[in-house]
């Protein structure tokens, strides 16, 4: 194993002792209490940084930078991965329904391979498929002329295309709030960028006419509420028509040139980029046109809701106080290398990974070796197409031997940047777009 891919070793023992000496303890190993991803981003007092360094076997050259009781990247330890048909390295964090997440490491390709893109269910997925058999409906108050389609209908009937579209769940980075949040607790591994083939929904849409006064469009999928009760839904959610009629909007049947794996929705999936992707309903049956806000399951606060104005953390918001979440934030991700490795401080290092911010464009990542004091720009590639995310590549260089962590900072086109730490608090945990942070020994 060379030098640049040998893992930050970190001995639980001795953690385990320096915590025991240290006047802050409490009835939790510093290693259980560093290594939940619960509480991966707590903070941590600078008296503690010299019990840190001894802990992780070596200097912190940027210490007095480090923002204060920000714990090293090197302690989030990572989950072992679980074996999932289809899937690749996918990390489980629920089993029923199935909610797996990826690697940082592991979503560095430009297109998210099949096999690395994460799982988020909110019921189970139907059995026996039979795509020729499929059916679409499309009804509801504000449509003109309800219809069906089959999967060869809306391939012949409709104009086919493939888009690079960007998918995050809303609750991608939950672990990091504190107190926790109710919920999956993803890290960072919510998130993909395949390439979806489909039909445009507005053409289906149109060809079924909108009404003047639609105001939302609603889905119902195939899979099954959790407790196997037929007359409940597991989720029923939309989007305003407005973000509906969008060039990139899609029903899609194809996942990177395959069918869509089951998890991600096959054999027919609603893909609407950019927002959170409890939108793009999966197994896709009904579409319904409302003249109303659509009113299905986890529509209502607070799923997928966010405070209206900022809240003290742990408050209880009522659900009039809430708003549904619509655009994602900006937001970035290092792909490359992988956190806690290894690397020659004499030679320069190469970062890379992606960055998307919404309904919005990209215009700029940044990376910071000293906790944020400073940052370096790097090259910033423009999106496949629109709500694609963008690839960004630099490197760095580390000044002396010692322990670094590699940060990311994306800045959309409106000058809107990412937080250095976690921001606002909610009640589920959505929308944490912190910097991303690998760490790294530079021996």
């Amino acid at each position: 194993m060379s030098k640049s891919s040998q893992p930050v070793s970190i001995n639980r023992t001795g953690i385990n002792q320096l915590y025991s000496k240290n006047p802050l303890a409490t009835d939790v190993s510093l290693w259980d209490r560093y290594s939940d991803p619960i509480t991966r981003r707590g903070f941590l007092k600078k008296g503690s940084l010299m019990a840190m360094a001894s802990a992780l076997g070596m200097s912190i050259p940027f210490a007095a930078r480090m923002p204060a009781g920000l714990i090293p990247a090197a302690f989030a330890a990572e989950n072992a991965p679980s074996k999932i048909t289809g899937k690749d390295g996918l990390v489980i964090l629920n089993d029923r329904p199935v909610n797996a997440e990826t690697p940082a490491h592991l979503l560095d390709d430009d297109i998210t391979p099949n096999q690395r893109m994460f799982i988020r269910n909110n019921g189970i997925p139907p059995l026996n498929i039979d795509p020729e058999t499929w059916t679409l409906e499309i009804s509801g108050e504000s449509c003109l002329r309800p219809a069906s389609f089959s999967i060869a209908d809306l391939r012949a009937r409709f104009e086919e295309v493939s888009l690079q579209l960007q998918l995050e769940c809303g609750g991608n980075g939950r672990s990091e709030f504190v107190p926790a949040a109710s919920g999956n607790q993803w890290t960072t591994g919510a998130v993909g960028c395949p390439l979806f083939t489909g039909v445009r929904l507005r053409d289906v849409l149109n060809y079924c006419g909108v009404s003047e006064d639609a105001v939302y469009l609603g889905y119902y999928g195939a899979d099954t509420h959790t407790s196997g009760n037929p007359e409940l839904d597991s989720i029923s959610r939309g989007v305003p028509i407005a973000k509906a009629m969008e060039r990139e909007s899609i029903i899609a049947w194809a996942m990177n040139g395959e069918d869509i794996p089951l998890h991600n929705g096959f054999p027919l999936r609603l893909v609407c980029a950019g927002w959170p992707a409890s939108v793009s309903g999966k197994w896709l049956k009904h579409l319904v046109v409302r003249d109303r806000i659509h009113d299905g399951e986890k529509m209502s606060a607070p799923s997928y809701s966010v405070p209206i104005v900022p809240v003290a953390p742990g408050s209880r918001i009522p659900g009039d106080d809430m708003r549904i979440i619509e655009s994602m934030p900006v937001k970035s991700l290092v792909t490359f290398p992988r956190s806690g490795i290894s690397h020659d401080f004499r030679q320069r290092m190469t970062v890379r990974g992606h960055a998307w911010a919404g309904d919005n464009q990209v215009s700029a990542v940044f990376l910071s070796i000293d906790f944020g004091a400073t940052w370096l720009p790097t090259a910033l590639a423009t999106a496949a197409n629109r709500l694609a995310w963008q690839r960004w590549e630099s490197w760095v260089q580390f000044p002396e031997t010692g322990y670094y962590e590699v940060w990311a900072r994306a800045v959309d086109e409106r000058g809107v940047s990412q937080p250095m730490v976690v921001p606002g608090w909610n009640p589920r945990g959505y929308l944490n777009n912190a910097c991303h942070r690998i760490a790294v020994q530079a021996v």
